[in-house]
């Protein structure tokens, strides 16, 4: 089948309502989309001075608002320096979602070994002790070709190719809670970028696509990846004095509340949805770099893949600025020393990291209060645990178990919706209790497994009365991410 020139010119005005808040899609209406039957299997996308093969164009990557895996392409060409901005030069772990958005993603690390010569690879070594040679995107024939690949969003490193050992940049993660108002997360944000000024660093805030909002700082490149997150740590423990009732910087998610500014973001071989990065939510929205006038006014929806390309030509990056604003970590690392002269040392690290010096135990609050109470820390011995239901499971192999702040365990699925389906199912057995809950009670979390997330739903009953409160029962979804890695296979 010979192949064609993707059309670059001006998209079309919206004719169809399904596009949603798009005024001027990319591509073709979404009726037109669906209308061939036979879909052509590959173009060609001249950018950068290159062709950049793009297989199935056709392909439906978001299926409510039918975009394409042509209309993903030339939204990154259409906000290529925006994006490359956020991601060009840097490692990149590619996330695919080779079905679409609606379908499982995988991470994949090291680099296709089928790729162009013009794609530039780097050699990234993780906590584990592996290394792989990861992609790194320079242009914008790169960011077609990852695209292509299925990557919605776009996954860098912290650091530059030219020096792996040293961050260019401190990156602020806000994640709220379930059930924080959009408002709390703009007002955290503020006073995130009034800790950062008077620690003589530039924020510059975009919306995280999601739920959350992101700043990135650039940085001077003479600081360890240990120093970075010494220094986020210390942003956020100055961010939750200041403003106690709404930000948090506790690590375990039984103590959060309102805001997490999670810290641990800054730590070696973390990654961050970049800017201009493609969300896989149904109406595809972007991780939108906003100005701090904007930021008051704007909504997570006001960014999509339909959107933003006609805002970035008119308006341009409002993160245009951010190279040339580079700072020093001094004043924030002085913060840190102050506060662990105070008594706040280090903080709990990712599962995966090996234990640091002067990390406090890593074990959740409420299990170590636990460990008290039966004499563990008094030279006695534990007592041992209790036995699992039938049809329970296994712990990871970080060892790591539930919790008991009154915490149930409900479901651990491949999937967030069977997971969330049996959650479903978990609430009609117990409708008399769930009136009670807070919306912090429910705790869904993603899991990192080997290649994919996978997913657990928990729910804590402290608001419910003890007589009240049901038992924990064999999980009604039993999904085990490591059964692949049992010696037993």
């Amino acid at each position: 089948m010979p192949q064609r020139l993707i059309d670059r010119s001006p998209p079309v005005e919206a004719a169809d309502p399904a596009l949603g808040r798009a005024d001027r899609p990319l591509g073709r209406p979404a009726s037109e989309r669906y209308r061939s039957a036979m879909p052509t299997r590959s173009e060609l996308v001249e950018a950068s001075g290159r062709k950049v093969a793009v297989s199935n164009p056709d392909k439906v990557m978001f299926a409510g608002p039918g975009y394409t895996k042509r209309d993903l392409v030339a939204y990154y060409l259409a906000v290529a320096d925006g994006a490359l901005r956020g991601a060009g030069g840097r490692p990149m772990a590619l996330k695919r979602y080779v079905n679409g958005a609606d379908g499982e993603f995988f991470f994949q690390k090291r680099a296709p070994e089928s790729r162009p010569e013009w794609i530039r690879t780097v050699e990234i070594s993780f906590p584990s002790g592996r290394t792989a040679d990861e992609v790194v995107v320079d242009d914008a024939a790169g960011l077609a070709w990852v695209a292509n690949l299925g990557c919605l969003d776009l996954n860098p490193h912290a650091v530059r190719a030219d020096d792996l050992d040293h961050p260019d940049e401190l990156r602020v993660d806000l994640d709220p809670v379930p059930g924080v108002p959009w408002e709390d997360m703009r007002s955290v944000a503020f006073v995130v970028r009034d800790v950062l000024t008077d620690h003589g660093l530039i924020g510059w805030p975009k919306t995280s696509g999601s739920r959350g909002i992101h700043l990135n700082v650039r940085i001077e490149r003479r600081w360890s990846f240990d120093e970075v997150r010494r220094a986020a740590l210390a942003l956020a423990r100055e961010v939750e004095r200041r403003a106690p009732e709404i930000a948090s910087s506790k690590w375990w998610k039984e103590e959060r509340h309102g805001v997490f500014i999670d810290y641990n973001q800054n730590s070696k071989d973390r990654t961050v949805a970049s800017a201009y990065s493609v969300r896989p939510v149904p109406d595809a929205r972007v991780s939108a770099p906003v100005t701090w006038d904007e930021l008051p006014l704007c909504e997570l929806g006001d960014f999509t893949l339909a959107t933003v390309p006609d805002r970035f030509r008119k308006i341009g990056d409002p993160a245009a600025g951010m190279d040339e604003a580079v700072g020093s970590l001094d004043a924030l690392l002085e913060l840190s020393a102050r506060q662990a002269k105070a008594g706040q040392g280090d903080a709990p690290w990712p599962p995966n990291y090996a234990k640091a010096p002067g990390e406090p135990p890593r074990v959740a609050p409420s299990r170590a209060r636990r460990a008290t109470a039966d004499g563990a820390t008094s030279g006695e011995p534990k007592p041992p645990n209790p036995p699992k239901p039938a049809g329970s499971s296994t712990p990871s192999p970080t060892g790591r178990r539930a919790s008991t702040k009154p915490l149930v365990e409900i479901a651990r699925a491949a999937t967030k919706e069977e997971a969330l389906a049996a959650f479903e199912r978990w609430k009609a057995r117990h409708e008399a209790i769930v009136a009670q809950f807070q919306p912090a009670d429910i705790l869904v979390d993603s899991m990192r497994g080997r290649f994919t997330l996978w997913y657990r739903i928990r729910v804590n009953l402290e608001h419910v009365p003890a007589a009240e409160r049901p038992p924990q029962e064999p999980l009604d979804a039993d999904y085990d991410p490591w059964a692949e890695m049992r010696p037993s296979r």
